[in-house]
């Protein structure tokens, strides 16, 4: 008789361990955001070998690598070019190949600002500094992809096969970057041509 009182506790016990081990973990909003992206990131670096694991937190180093990038992005030479690719708005694919051509007045300025922020948009890709803390120092890189996107596909045929891939990547895995591009896009597709 006492083996089966025994084995009901038993039962009762590990009924409660199951549910227990069944229940989700609660987590915080900021946590879920992150398990978001890790899982997200998951799927997507099967496809890109060359990503790293995301980074789960924000830490001083990357606070300090955003701050190193924003005084780059101050230098006299950069913020003449950050402004004529500022009025750059393509509707065209050939508008869009006649600034990567060399014999375009605006073609060192569109290499300098499209190279820089896909070398600090490479950072996150690579592990190296928080996806979304480097989203939201650096939404001009988004504003830029977001105005060529719509030429990028054939742009990749003919021309450059990873143009803007580190831009694209920073959109596909972290939410602020991928909302700001958005309303990036809408914005310009109701901006009348010039």
């Amino acid at each position: 008789m006492s083996n089966k009182k025994n084995a009901k506790h038993s039962d009762k016990h590990q009924g409660k361990h199951d549910k227990e081990a069944e229940a989700p973990e609660k987590l915080s909003k900021h946590d879920k955001h992150e398990k978001r992206a890790k899982d997200k990131h998951k799927d997507k670096s099967k496809k890109d070998k060359h990503a790293a694991p995301l980074k789960e937190r924000a830490d001083h180093h990357d606070a300090e690598l955003v701050l190193k990038l924003y005084d780059l992005r101050r230098e006299a030479v950069m913020r003449q070019s950050r402004d004529a690719l500022f009025k750059f708005v393509p509707r065209s694919y050939e508008e869009f190949v006649a600034i990567t051509q060399p014999s375009h007045p605006d073609n060192a300025a569109f290499r300098q600002v499209s190279s820089y922020f896909e070398m600090a948009y490479g950072f996150a890709r690579h592990g190296i500094v928080h996806a979304d803390l480097l989203a939201e120092s650096t939404a001009e890189g988004l504003i830029l992809f977001a105005k060529v996107k719509p030429y990028l596909e054939r742009f990749r045929a003919e021309a450059s096969p990873t143009a803007f891939r580190n831009a694209e990547w920073l959109v596909e895995h972290s939410d602020f970057a991928r909302q700001r591009f958005e309303l990036f896009e809408k914005r310009f597709a109701k901006q009348p041509a010039q």
